[in-house]
C-alpha cells in the first residue's frame, strides 16, 4: 500500500497512532463505511471478542462466526459486514468486494442453506463514529494515520496483528511502526 492522501473518506482506513492510548481504539483499524458532512461511521476490524453470534444474538442460525467490537457507539446493536453484496439486498459496498449490511432475514436465509461460510462476514457489535468534522481535527492532531481499506484487510485471519500488517503494507515511515512496542516505557 503506497502513501495515502490525509483525506478521509468511505472506504479509508483508520490506522491508531502507536501511542494512541484509549481502551477503545489502542492499536485499531477502523473501515470507514460512511464519511460525509454529516459525520463519519465506521467498525474496528481487528478487536475480536471472546463471543460467538450465537451466543449474542437470538433465533439466529447456528453458524460459527465470532463477534467483533465495532466500536463504543450502539454496543447492543449488530452490524455485518461481508463479501456476498450480490446475494443480499440492501447492501452497500464501501471498497471493492466489501458490503456492508442488507436484508437481515435473507442473510439468516443465506447461512440456513450454507450459500455463505464464515470466512466472508464479520459481525460488529457497535461502531465507531464522529460527528461532523471531528475525525479532521482528530487526522489533523495526528491522532490517526489513514490508509486504504480493502477485502483482505477486512475480513484478515489473525485480527490480532492486523495494525503491524497494515502499517507494514504501508512502506516508508509506516513501516518501522509496525514493530513499535505496545509499552514503550518496558523498552
Amino acid at each position: 500500500m503506497e502513501d495515502f492522501n490525509q483525506h478521509a473518506a468511505t472506504g479509508s482506513l483508520l490506522i491508531s497512532e502507536p501511542l494512541q492510548s484509549d481502551s477503545f481504539f489502542k492499536r485499531s483499524v477502523i473501515l470507514l463505511s460512511e464519511h460525509d458532512t454529516e459525520g463519519t461511521l465506521g467498525f474496528i476490524l481487528n478487536k475480536l471478542t471472546d463471543v460467538k453470534i450465537n451466543d449474542a444474538v437470538e433465533d439466529f442460525p447456528l453458524f460459527d462466526a465470532p463477534l467483533f467490537f465495532g466500536g463504543p457507539v450502539e454496543t447492543d446493536t449488530l452490524f455485518y459486514l461481508h463479501t456476498f453484496g450480490h446475494l443480499l439486498k440492501d447492501s452497500k459496498e464501501i471498497v471493492k468486494g466489501v458490503f456492508l449490511g442488507g436484508d437481515y432475514d435473507e442473510l439468516k436465509f443465506l447461512i440456513n442453506t450454507k450459500q455463505v461460510s464464515p470466512e466472508q462476514i464479520r459481525f460488529y457489535a457497535g461502531y465507531s463514529g464522529w460527528k461532523p468534522n471531528q475525525l479532521e481535527d482528530e487526522l489533523y492532531h495526528n491522532a490517526w494515520m489513514l490508509g486504504k481499506g480493502n477485502a483482505e484487510f477486512t475480513f484478515y485471519p489473525e485480527p490480532e496483528v492486523l495494525w503491524s500488517q497494515v502499517l507494514r503494507s504501508m512502506k516508508n515511515k509506516y513501516s518501522l511502526l509496525a514493530n513499535f512496542p505496545d509499552d514503550p516505557t518496558l523498552n
